[in-house]
């Protein structure tokens, strides 16, 4: 699984970094490197940087970098994806755009 799939508030164990070169060996400066434990704090609007908690540091990294590093999950990533979907009755009158029992287009 890669990093970028992680939904917000997933812990993960990193595998491995693919990505080669400048970015993959800056990303193994900052400690993704196999067996870092880590966390996705937050990622910014329509498919913004991510920011990361690694070895005690907050870290933002672009999507494609974070596709570029695959996870191994820690705990339960659908409890984590279902606390970050669910929107109340408010913006599902607001936005329209939420189907039916107030989840998003990814929960069907």
């Amino acid at each position: 699984m890669l990093l970028s799939d992680a939904p917000k508030g997933a812990s993960f164990t990193v595998v491995k970094v693919t990505l080669g070169k400048e970015v993959g060996k800056r990303l193994a400066d900052m400690g993704f490197t196999a067996g870092a434990e880590g966390a996705v704090v937050r990622f910014g609007i329509f498919h913004g940087p991510l920011q990361i908690r690694i070895r005690g540091c907050d870290i933002l990294i672009r999507r494609f970098e974070a596709a570029g590093i695959e996870v191994e999950p820690v705990g339960d990533w659908s409890a984590a994806h279902d606390a970050t979907h669910f929107i109340g009755p408010k913006r599902i009158k607001k936005f329209g755009a939420v189907k039916k029992g107030g989840h998003c287009d990814c929960c069907e």
